[in-house]
């Protein structure tokens, strides 16, 4: 590489930093549809920011209008129990009894309970 050439190559250190789609935050999409109660996750996607992340999630996963309402979460704000856990994580629900309703009399003329 001649000096001329050397002259003319900027520093990598001032070379503009890639971005897009592979440097994009991980979005978690949720919809509820027409006929459901609650949102149901129904895939991923990856966007700058949330605004393009809840557009994006609109065009892809409700082409056909199935939904009426969309929830773009940000997968690094997501905190899950791990599933090799489940045993010692959920065990301490079953120490409750007094949360099962065996412990309380229920009055006969109450109907339906």
């Amino acid at each position: 590489m001649s000096a001329d050439a050397r002259a003319a190559t900027p520093p990598a250190a001032a070379t503009p930093p890639v971005t897009g789609p592979r440097t994009w935050p991980l979005w978690e999409v949720f919809v509820r549809g027409k006929r459901g109660l609650s949102h149901v996750h129904v895939g991923s996607l990856h966007a700058p920011d949330a605004t393009m992340a809840l557009r994006n999630a609109r065009d892809v996963y409700t082409r056909r209008q199935e939904g009426v309402s969309i929830w773009v979460v940000a997968a690094r704000d997501i905190t899950a129990s791990s599933p090799e856990e489940r045993d010692s994580f959920f065990d301490p629900a079953a120490d409750k009894v007094y949360r099962h309703p065996t412990f309380y009399d229920v009055p006969e003329d109450v109907e339906y309970l």
